[in-house]
């Protein structure tokens, strides 16, 4: 699991080992130095001969860069250093200067930026909070311009994160210079997991420089391993019940493939049973999939909403309310999410909602949240937690990365490993899968009650195998996603 601290508990844990005189910027600025090396190396490139830019500001993480900059320097690269926000961090420049590097003149940071391969960007700690104020908005709006022109883009390493991003909230509020790598020291920042922010991370590498971080994260993203420990595994004792059932009320007339998808992600999701309450559609479903049961029953989770509109979604209220009732776990989708803005005030974090941007927006506003979608798209971490806070239930904003929050716990951000996936019918099929997670945990959820964290974490699981299945080189069907999640989940199994 990729964890992700805030700001201030960096600060607070950096603190004491600081004052005992741990080296953690000899560290720090070595793991910098050698991630610089390493990304030349895969282009087929020595350090020595190399020319390198370090892009310095007064702070630590300009400390982190300078002291990169005279490793390298003493490797053979051509190192020029540049202060452009007006002050510099005194121990790392001298160190710099003594290595060999040259100071570049504001007027000169344009041509030194063309000539240089690599650039080292430092000018921004942790602590800043977007947007820029100039000279340094000015400055990273020319190197980003500069950077994505140029014929041969350079190598961007970001020391801790991108400048310009909000590192805290994921927000991007003004000008930001792209990373290729970010070298995360001691523990991930929220902004390089969530979006818009980490967007403009590139690849994120954590490096130990002997600094932990207490307490729970504010961000996480799961990987396999995590995913694993999570699924349930059937075993010789299990049957169809205990493997968990799922109702579905989705699909309607007007959208009959929303039934056929999440039956499919339900039991490429691994359920034992699927049951099916949609008359309509229930023929279509049968003939793709067979095994899928029509008619009410006893479920251990509920799927409401896919594909059905808002003039039909009244006789889901049923099925909602009796999941309700029973505490177990419903998933409520598209359409249903409109009976949650008259009603239903304090929902159980059994209760998980999959809206996307502009469906949360109106959810919200309904709870007399004025957050817009464009508010929502700017800043993801903070309207899913407002989400989970007004409403008590799970919340999973579907994106590019889906953002997770319960009323509890972390939030969690879970990646596309490929944007193909941005296809109708792939919320159906995540939909029928995080059902079939959820039924698996059940009766174990219904026991824990209200307070109990687990449907945040299966909906980051679900996110986790939903994008390894749509994991693609060209484009994919919806229908291709839920054939191919029983292959996700064996290859989370094998770690």
């Amino acid at each position: 699991m990729l964890r992700a601290y805030r700001s201030s508990e960096v600060a607070a844990a950096e603190r004491p080992l600081i004052e005992a005189g741990v080296p953690l910027m000899e560290r720090a600025s070595f793991a910098v130095s050698t991630a610089v090396a390493r990304e030349l190396k895969a282009r087929g490139h020595r350090v020595a001969g190399s020319r390198i830019l370090v892009l310095a500001g007064g702070g630590n993480n300009g400390g982190d860069a300078l002291y990169a900059g005279a490793y390298l320097a003493r490797r053979g690269a051509i190192v020029d250093v540049a202060c452009p926000a007006g002050n510099v961090h005194e121990g790392g420049y001298a160190a710099a200067i003594d290595a060999g590097c040259r100071t570049v003149a504001d007027d000169e940071l344009a041509t030194a930026a063309r000539a240089a391969g690599v650039w080292i960007d430092g000018l921004a700690g942790i602590g800043l909070r977007p947007p820029l104020r100039d000279p340094l908005a000015s400055v990273v709006a020319m190197l980003e311009t500069e950077r994505a022109t140029s014929p041969d883009e350079p190598i961007v390493v970001a020391v801790d994160c991108p400048t310009g991003i909000g590192v805290d909230d994921g927000g991007v509020s003004g000008p930001v210079l792209r990373a290729t790598v970010t070298v995360a020291l001691a523990v991930a920042k929220p902004g390089l997991l969530a979006p818009p922010a980490s967007r403009f991370c590139g690849r994120v590498e954590v490096v130990d420089i002997g600094l932990s971080v207490p307490g729970l994260p504010a961000v996480a993203a799961l990987g396999g391993s995590d995913v694993a420990d999570v699924l349930r595994v059937p075993d010789a004792t299990d049957h169809k019940y205990t493997r968990g059932v799922v109702l579905l009320g989705t699909g309607s007339a007007e959208y009959p493939g929303a039934a056929v998808l999440t039956a499919g992600g339900a039991l490429g999701g691994g359920a034992g049973m699927v049951r099916l309450d949609s008359p309509d559609v229930a023929s279509l479903v049968l003939r793709t999939y067979p095994e899928v049961v029509t008619g009410m029953g006893r479920a251990q989770a509920t799927v409401i909403g896919s594909g059905v509109p808002a003039t039909d979604v009244d006789r889901l209220r049923g099925p909602l309310d009796r999941a309700l009732a029973e505490n177990y776990p419903v998933v409520v989708d598209a359409g249903a999410l409109s009976l949650l803005k008259d009603g239903y005030e304090d929902l159980p974090s059994t209760a998980v909602l999959t809206p996307h941007a502009g469906e949360l927006a109106e959810l919200l506003s309904a709870r007399g949240e004025g957050l817009t979608r464009s508010d929502i798209e700017a800043a993801p971490i903070r309207a899913v937690r407002l989400a989970a806070t007004v409403t008590g239930a799970t919340i999973v904003l579907k994106g590019g990365t889906d953002v997770i929050a319960g009323p509890d716990g972390p939030v969690y951000a879970q990646p596309a490993r490929s944007h193909w996936r941005a296809t109708a019918g792939a919320g159906d099929v995540y939909a029928g899968l995080l059902g079939a997670l959820l039924a698996g945990a059940g009766e174990d959820l219904a026991r824990a009650g209200r307070g109990y964290g687990q449907p945040a974490l299966l909906a980051a699981a679900a996110s986790w195998l939903h994008a390894e299945a749509a994991h693609s080189d060209g484009p994919i069907r919806a229908g291709q996603i839920a054939e191919r999640l029983p292959a996700a989940i064996a290859q989370a199994l094998r770690g």
